[in-house]
């Protein structure tokens, strides 16, 4: 599909009404599906958790799970408007979890990760390609951080940068931020810029139709977008 214009989605996403443009998680169906898929997940990958916590622990040091802080769901019905909020992270933040797949020191949290980057050991390049190391992420969905389905959610400091330099990229925040999605089933890990204003085209494009079954649709073309490395290394 093609993506849309920042302009055309902005416009279309400010006319629906209040309702929908808000993209409050009221929708308890949804809700529902999100804890039942990771609840599930979480269960049946237990066995491979372990396995890759082990690998983890074993090839390299430092700790298995890599938290980081990022910028969540903004349930702000309005954008700017006031010097307080034109200053506030873009959302609630949370913790993230992953599996480490970089050096203890490396500073990961500064920037983005980048093909053949020096940083990533030689097991977390298997799990980044195959997105492993994002299933300890299910459990973000479990306590409300995150969906299944949704943006990625950013770093504050380099959303705020974002914000700047990509029309309609606040618009993102309105939903809560997903382990997969739109964009993350058709593109690569962002390297640069450009690659954030595709990026959110994709993202526009979800909040403009998201539901329950645009939800189910997303998560099965995950599986063969994971299977055939579309979009990790």
């Amino acid at each position: 599909m093609t993506s849309i214009d920042f302009a055309s989605s902005a416009q279309d996403l400010a006319g629906l009404p209040l309702a929908r443009t808000s993209f409050a998680p009221s929708d308890s169906s949804r809700r529902m599906l999100n804890v039942v898929v990771a609840a599930v997940g979480l269960v049946l990958a237990s066995p491979l958790l372990a396995l890759i916590a082990m690998a983890v622990k074993l090839t390299s040091r430092g700790p298995v799970i890599y938290k980081q802080t990022r910028v969540g769901l903004d349930r702000r019905r309005r954008f700017g408007g006031n010097h307080r909020r034109e200053v506030d992270l873009g959302g609630k933040p949370f913790v993230i979890y992953k599996f480490r797949t970089m050096t203890v020191g490396s500073g990961a949290s500064e920037r983005w990760a980048k093909r053949n980057d020096a940083r990533v050991t030689p097991l977390g390049r298997v799990l980044r390609k195959y997105r492993l190391d994002e299933i300890p992420q299910l459990y973000n969905v479990l306590i409300g951080d995150m969906n299944v389905v949704g943006p990625r959610p950013e770093q504050p400091s380099i959303l705020s940068e974002l914000r700047e330099q990509v029309p309609c990229y606040s618009i993102r925040q309105r939903v809560r931020p997903g382990i997969t999605g739109w964009a993350q089933i058709n593109q690569h890990y962002d390297t640069c810029v450009d690659d954030v204003r595709r990026k959110v085209s994709y993202d526009l494009e979800y909040l403009a139709r998201q539901s329950l079954t645009e939800d189910l649709k997303i998560m099965l073309k995950t599986i063969p977008a994971v299977v055939l490395r579309r979009g990790g290394w």
